[in-house]
């Protein structure tokens, strides 16, 4: 039995700032426009990292598993099982989730909501099937590309297929949270694609696009707000200290409805 994460159901009106920690090689790193072989080091010890979040209160977090990407299966699994038990917020988790198995793994961990990224382009059937079992709380849609077409396989594999044609498929299925990561904009600190990330939310207005790459500080997040975006990850900005801990803190206190 798939038990839930330990926090309380989230609401429609509900906007998150979700801060990243990517694991790769056991610890956690930052990489330039999806380049694997550019990587900065922000922490040795991710679960350290995860109770600095816990402590300052952010009430969500956004991990990646880099190694299970490439694999092509989970990796990191103590270390999210650690870091689970770190941190008490929303926990959500992708990279190399291309299976049932695999996703029963972090939803029996505790883990709230499993991303469904490479399988969801070449596999739609599985996909489909585990929302209609687990629902669109637990089961997100991780939509990553350039220039408007999905990428896959930790984006080492760029496709021909529209970012609209998967996250049309995905909402027919029962989808609601799709996070879209322009490649070219991710760890660049140029601020995110809103002319993106507006045309999808406003494309498809039952969905909840979250925005991710180039978001660099809250002024970024609110315009995004206004295009209807309501919902950001933040890595790079983080260790830049464009916005901080502090601030994630009190913007996800003040926007989360009792």
């Amino acid at each position: 039995m798939v038990k839930a994460g330990p926090h309380k159901a989230r609401n429609r009106g509900d906007t998150m700032i979700f801060p990243a920690i990517d694991l790769q090689d056991g610890r956690s790193v930052r990489l330039y426009k999806g380049d694997f072989a550019k990587e900065t080091i922000i922490n040795p010890d991710p679960v350290d990292q995860a109770s600095q979040y816990e402590t300052a209160g952010v009430g969500a977090l956004h991990l990646v598993d880099l190694d299970g990407a490439k694999a092509g299966k989970p990796v990191n699994v103590d270390i999210v099982k650690n870091v689970r038990a770190a941190f008490t917020g929303i926990l959500e988790i992708g990279g190399g989730i291309r299976d049932q198995t695999a996703v029963d793994l972090y939803l029996e961990m505790g883990v709230n909501r499993v991303i469904l990224g490479s399988v969801a382009l070449k596999n739609p059937e599985l996909t489909k099937q585990v929302i209609a079992e687990y629902g669109p709380e637990c089961i997100v849609i991780g939509v990553d590309g350039k220039n408007g077409k999905v990428a896959a396989e930790g984006w080492l594999d760029q496709s021909d297929v529209p970012m609209t044609d998967l996250i049309g498929a995905m909402v027919a299925a029962g989808a609601k949270y799709f996070i879209v990561t322009d490649v070219d904009r991710d760890g660049t600190m140029q601020g995110a694609n809103e002319d993106l990330l507006g045309f999808l939310q406003e494309q498809f207005p039952t969905a909840r696009i979250v925005a991710s790459g180039g978001v660099r500080h809250l002024e970024d997040i609110k315009n995004l707000e206004k295009r209807g975006v309501v919902d950001s990850i933040v890595g790079k900005a983080l260790y830049e200290g464009t916005i901080t801990l502090e601030e994630i803190a009190a913007f996800n206190k003040e926007n989360v409805s009792c």
